[in-house]
């Protein structure tokens, strides 16, 4: 069975399959061996099947290899089928979170097991440890996950990402912090301006800075238009002077 930090605890001996649950480890005896695997006794009226690829992580060839029958073996439940009387058994210790018990949002303990440029690993007792990237190992500025967390360090992780299909466990410290709290400032005698109060002081800036705009832009264009006409004044002055001389 797996506890909040990962960790798989050895239950009480099983007496029958209703007793069997995954991950429960057993202690039993190799009865049979076929090609595909082994039948173990452990004690509760029903053999389990231990597959060939369930007895290494490594590939196994020949399950002689591996085990002979009469060996006592330990073992871990994958799945427990009660109604056909099976059982599926694994010499592969399992991680003490599966993929389906892992949440985002779950708080989780682990140990750090590696650390890079770009952020820490973290084991927390799943199958792959999950990673704290640099930006989420603290709420202020991190130049290198070295300043903040080392190989070995036990710490507390938020899950803020999970994809079980790329086996990726994205995780934060960050998160965990508890926020800062703002010290409310002291009442004075000056009155504290309602929101209400606020808008209005607002929307009359805006119409001051409005009205002032527009007054300058009005100043604007009657320069320009007073430039226009005078410069339309010397025209005239000039064609009337040259139809003059023209008459002469």
């Amino acid at each position: 069975m797996s506890t909040e930090s990962g960790e798989i605890t050895t239950p009480a001996p099983a007496h029958s399959i209703a007793d069997l649950k995954p991950k429960m480890e057993l202690r039993g005896r190799v009865k049979k061996i076929e090609l595909y695997g082994a039948f173990v006794d452990v004690g509760v009226g029903h053999d389990g099947l231990l597959h060939i690829s369930q007895l290494s992580t490594e590939r196994v060839k020949n399950v002689n290899d591996v085990v002979k029958e009469g060996d006592e073996v330990t073992v871990w439940v994958r799945n427990v089928d009660q109604a056909q009387g099976r059982i599926d058994l694994t010499m592969i210790r399992p991680p003490g979170l599966g993929w389906n018990e892992i949440q985002v949002g779950q708080t989780l303990t682990g140990k750090v097991v590696r650390v890079e440029k770009f952020g820490a690993f973290v084991d927390i007792g799943a199958e792959r440890p999950g990673m704290v990237h640099v930006s989420e190992l603290a709420s202020g500025y991190v130049s290198s996950p070295s300043e903040v967390v080392k190989v070995g360090d036990e710490v507390q992780v938020k899950v803020i990402k999970v994809n079980s299909k790329k086996k990726q466990i994205d995780l934060s410290i960050k998160a965990l912090e508890e926020p800062v709290r703002v010290a409310q400032p002291e009442e004075d005698d000056e009155k504290v301006p309602t929101a209400m109060e606020l808008a209005l002081r607002r929307a009359m800036q805006g119409t001051e800075m409005a009205q002032e705009y527009e007054a300058a832009h009005k100043s604007s264009r009657n320069r320009r238009e007073k430039r226009n006409e005078k410069h339309r004044q010397q025209q005239e002055e000039l064609l009337s002077r040259t139809l003059r001389n023209r008459v002469k």
